[in-house]
């Protein structure tokens, strides 16, 4: 009897990044605001040199604040390591169906795109599964990864020619929303009933005008929460809003702030703020939430304040995960999802 021969998979695990260091703040902000993907500057006629003298100058105004924000969480970012941690945890799930390499493909800072691809030059896989950890899609995100990383392959024949599989969101997949309800349920237990938290969900804000032009990320975003909220089946209220505004253009609201303060008016007393787009933690969750809105929401006379873990390397979501790839390269699995 002849056994399958098991395929051999380049998994590129795509994600935003972050300094590593307080020193890295400002090249990280640099390469950051010179991306015409996601920060419009509204100067790609002029070509690029204005964009980088800009983006120069910006990332030299904000990086004292923004390094004193990564000092409230430890002078770095994490989202490397536990961006890692997936990747292997990604690798265990995938071993029982194919011979996986899971590698991580930062879009601002190390490990860049360009080292994902010599690390899978090394790896020699049959085939590629592009997989963005951003659950919903964006020109911003989404796309952004993916033009760095056509740039990049271009330039590796080997890499180029092989068969390759997107992935562009999974904003109702299953395990994910499965995997969002079971975090949801274990930050509820840190309430004493009879109280009822409204559910705040808090997604990365984008530009309203890259909603105009068509980008399907406030849907997607949307979509997620009405699916989180009828499998969790919770009577509790919710809301959705938006953080991390940058810049003076106009971008989607409600911003996290001021929902804050607007459910303090109403006589809120209990929140749990659950960060729907978010996959791992970094500074929006560990800063923004947990530190800035925790004080807000402190100050405005909120009782408690939960904020729900970021869904990392959880079982539930790896599996959901591995899901995907599998699906993506056409290869049969057990249930991975068939968790207790």
């Amino acid at each position: 009897m002849s056994v399958a021969r098991r395929r051999r998979l380049g998994v590129v695990l795509f994600q935003l990044g972050g300094p590593d260091s307080v020193h890295a703040v400002r090249p990280f902000l640099y390469n950051l605001f010179c991306d015409p993907d996601l920060i419009d500057l509204g100067l790609e006629p002029f070509g690029q040199l204005p964009r980088k003298l800009l983006a120069a100058y910006i990332s030299w105004k904000r990086s004292p604040h923004v390094r004193h924000a990564y000092g409230g969480i430890g002078g770095r970012s994490p989202i490397f390591e536990l961006t890692l941690q997936q990747a292997r945890a990604l690798e265990r799930a995938l071993a029982s169906s194919a011979d996986a390499r899971a590698v991580v493909a930062m879009r601002y800072w190390h490990p860049f795109t360009s080292e994902a691809v010599a690390e899978l030059e090394s790896f020699a896989p049959e085939e590629l599964v592009l997989l963005p950890l951003y659950p919903h899609n964006s020109a911003a995100t989404t796309g952004s990864s993916l033009k760095e990383w056509n740039r990049c392959v271009a330039r590796s024949p080997r890499l180029a020619s092989l068969p390759s599989h997107r992935i562009t969101g999974f904003c109702e997949f299953p395990g994910y929303l499965d995997a969002l309800v079971e975090n949801t349920n274990r930050s509820l237990a840190h309430f004493r009933a009879p109280q009822m938290p409204h559910l705040v969900f808090s997604a990365h804000g984008v530009p309203v005008s890259l909603i105009e032009r068509g980008d399907l990320y406030q849907k997607q975003v949307e979509m997620t929460v009405r699916g989180v909220m009828r499998r969790g089946g919770w009577p509790h209220p919710h809301c959705l809003c938006y953080q991390s505004k940058v810049g003076r253009q106009k971008w989607l609201e409600p911003s996290l702030s001021t929902t804050v303060q607007h459910l303090a008016r109403q006589g809120s007393r209990h929140l749990l703020v659950i960060p729907v787009s978010f996959v791992t933690e970094h500074i929006e969750t560990l800063h923004e939430i947990n530190l800035e809105a925790r004080a807000e929401a402190r100050a405005a006379g909120i009782l408690q304040f939960e904020m729900m873990p970021a869904l990392g390397d959880s079982p539930r979501f790896i599996a959901a995960l591995a899901e995907l790839v599998l699906q993506a390269a056409g290869i049969a699995s057990p249930d991975l999802a068939a968790l207790p």
